[in-house]
């Protein structure tokens, strides 16, 4: 059979033209393989052995290759390696890059080769053009590419780093040393904790592993813990029935949510590892502490018909050594993900930012194409509002900008997205919402703020009015740029008519929407 790769595709999303035609000039073969997301995410929930996956069937191909967009999620990233993984077991993982717009490949969000790799990635290629060359050197060099310690490094870490137990097999020495460095690309807490119970699996066996955040009340003995990842059920909790499983599965929460166990809440009051007997079970629960504060409990669960065995020493010792590197991880993506939050957010109104608006709509718009869907735009712009500041001054100007927002986000979805888009213009998003309900929603926000009577901080009673713009995907526009540039366009025939008032985009024509 001649060289073949598989191609592993999200559903309804197409391979890239661009890959295809790499792999068919270097006469390489592309086997699309649909990648069942409901399937693997289950396997992934609850543990299974690779064997519980569906088995490839035919010869092995030279590589699978799966395409990483720009604004990817590390959890599908990990499904997608876990599923390759399981289906071909010998074979290298090659990661391609998938530039959906031309500053895709400049995006802060986008993971680097490094994280790409940590996640089980051979190779990675920033272009289908050199797919090509990385299939050769695999076939010229083999196909092996596990991690490799040199002694001196393995001594090194097993001697002091993480203060680790010693006498661990360098296979253990191995393991923990590739939990920590994966730990350093995680880019959020959930992706973190599921990073952390993937490799703490391999170390220590446990029915069940789970990470609880805790949320302090001032009392320890009612502090709230709250479920952030699981792998793997327990006994008993196999028994719940499929349907049920099935539907909880996509919520730790519902699955998990006041499971904690005794060790567990007595672990984040005495601050050290506990290991005990509960209901038959088996129990060891570990502090993740950062700083002076704990911030969650990591435990692991033994269940059996028989009596489960104890958790020894030993590996309580290990376990507590890795909750150091699990817990600055842990920590470090809070503040991660909360200085993103602040670049995406404004900071006079609290809303979100126009950089924010951008990366959403890019998502939202691909999502409405391959569910054939809408996504709807308004866009408004406070009527006279220069009046306001020169009348006032600035400070009540602010004031009465704050008002709005609290305005516009009581008249909105939780689903909906409200924007400050810069000065006195903001923007909504509306997803799943065509022409007419967006129509109605623009009627509705321009009533409410005509009716309200806004005091600027300094019990004025100021009434204003807003033109607006209304445009929605794919009747007005076929790409994020466009629905914006659309309701913009929008507005200004709202100035025009006179203000106060709701305008419509234009119908694209039937040839713009083909395409042609």
């Amino acid at each position: 059979m001649s060289k073949h790769v598989v191609l592993l595709a999200e559903a309804h999303e197409a391979p890239a033209s661009a890959l295809l035609e790499a792999l068919r000039d270097a006469k390489v073969e592309a086997r699309i393989e649909v990648l069942r997301e409901a399937e693997v995410a289950a396997a992934l929930a609850l543990g299974r052995e690779r064997e519980s996956l569906p088995e490839a069937v035919g010869p092995n191909p030279l590589a699978v290759l799966y395409e990483i967009d720009a604004a990817a999620d590390m959890l599908d990233v990990y499904a997608a390696v876990e599923y390759a993984a399981a289906a071909w077991p010998s074979v290298p993982i090659v990661a391609c890059r998938r530039h959906s717009t031309p500053h895709a490949r400049h995006n802060i969000l986008t993971p680097d080769g490094s994280a790409l790799k940590r996640a089980g990635f051979r190779s990675v290629a920033d272009e289908p053009a050199q797919i090509p060359a990385l299939l050769r050197e695999m076939e010229e060099h083999g196909t092996t590419g596990s991690l490799r310690l040199t002694r001196k490094l393995e001594s090194d870490f097993g001697q002091g780093t993480l203060l680790l137990p010693p006498g661990l097999s360098t296979k253990h020495l191995r393991s923990a040393f590739e939990i920590v460095a994966s730990l350093h690309f995680a880019i959020d807490q959930r992706s973190a904790a599921h990073t952390a119970l993937a490799g703490l699996a391999s170390l220590v066996h446990a029915d069940r592993w789970t990470i609880f955040l805790i949320s302090e009340s001032g009392a320890p003995h009612a502090n709230s813990f709250e479920p952030l990842a699981a792998r793997g059920l327990t006994e008993t909790e196999r028994e719940i029935p499929e349907d049920w499983r099935r539907a909880l599965l996509a919520d730790t929460d519902a699955m998990l949510s006041g499971t904690e166990s005794k060790a567990a809440r007595l672990a984040a009051i005495k601050l050290e590892t506990i290991r005990k007997k509960e209901r038959g079970r088996r129990v060891m629960a570990v502090p993740l502490a950062s700083g002076e504060r704990i911030i969650g409990v990591l435990e692991a669960v033994r269940e059996s018909a028989c009596a489960p065995r104890s958790f020894t020493k030993a590996e309580a010792s290990l376990i507590s050594a890795m909750a150091v590197p699990i817990a600055s991880a842990l920590a470090n993506s809070v503040r991660i993900a909360e200085a993103e939050r602040l670049s995406q957010t404004d900071d006079l109104t609290k809303l979100h930012n126009a950089r924010y608006l951008r990366q959403y709509l890019v998502g939202e718009i691909r999502r409405a194409r391959r569910y054939n869907s809408h996504v709807a735009a308004l866009f408004l712009d406070i009527d006279d509002f220069k009046g306001v500041n020169d009348e006032h001054g600035h400070l009540v100007g602010s004031h009465v900008l704050m008002e709005v927002a609290a305005v516009l986000l009581s008249a909105v979805r939780d689903t909906d997205v409200v924007s400050r888009y810069g000065g006195d213009e903001f923007v909504i998003v509306l997803p799943e919402t065509d022409i007419d309900q967006a129509a109605y929603v623009a009627e509705r926000m321009r009533r409410k703020i005509s009716r309200y009577s806004f005091n600027g901080g300094r019990s004025l009673s100021l009434s204003l009015t807003v033109s607006c713009g209304v445009a929605a995907f794919p009747e007005n526009a076929q790409s994020p740029q466009q629905l914006v540039a659309c309701a913009d366009s929008a507005m200004y025939e709202a100035k025009a008519a006179g203000k106060n008032c709701v305008q419509f985009a234009l119908t694209l024509s039937p040839k713009v929407e083909d395409g042609k």
